[in-house]
């Protein structure tokens, strides 16, 4: 099982910068698909950006070139550097992990975790 810890979410202000952190625990991730979704009020989760344990990496279109997705298999962790925040960037980030990476593109990966505020003001 692999527990997943997101942190670094927060207020900003419209065009900073938050790296956003994604903890794992119980496995280790350097053989597992990784990804970031988000959920903003009142809206469906949507997926953000995903990295195969290959280094291969997967954005959505509305973040090519602000949002980066990147990982440390030493420190487990997996990170999503956003650039340019927007106001309607404001969601809570989620982390996923799977064994498969189209389970995490098709948003059905086999690990959450709890998610991370993020608010960006104008």
């Amino acid at each position: 099982q692999v527990q997943l810890v997101e942190s670094g979410g927060g207020l900003v202000q419209a065009g900073d910068s938050l790296r956003l952190s994604c903890a794992a625990s119980g496995r280790t991730i350097s053989s597992y698909a990784v990804g970031w979704f988000r959920q903003a009020p009142g809206k469906e989760r949507e997926f953000v950006a995903a990295n195969s344990w290959d280094g291969s990496t997967t954005n959505s279109e509305f973040v090519k070139g602000r949002f980066t997705i990147s990982r440390d298999n030493a420190k487990n962790t997996v990170f999503l550097q956003m650039n340019s925040l927007k106001p309607e960037d404001t969601a809570v980030y989620y982390c996923a992990a799977s064994r498969l990476l189209r389970s995490v593109v098709q948003q059905k990966p086999d690990h959450w975790g709890q998610g991370t505020q993020v608010t960006v003001s104008s």
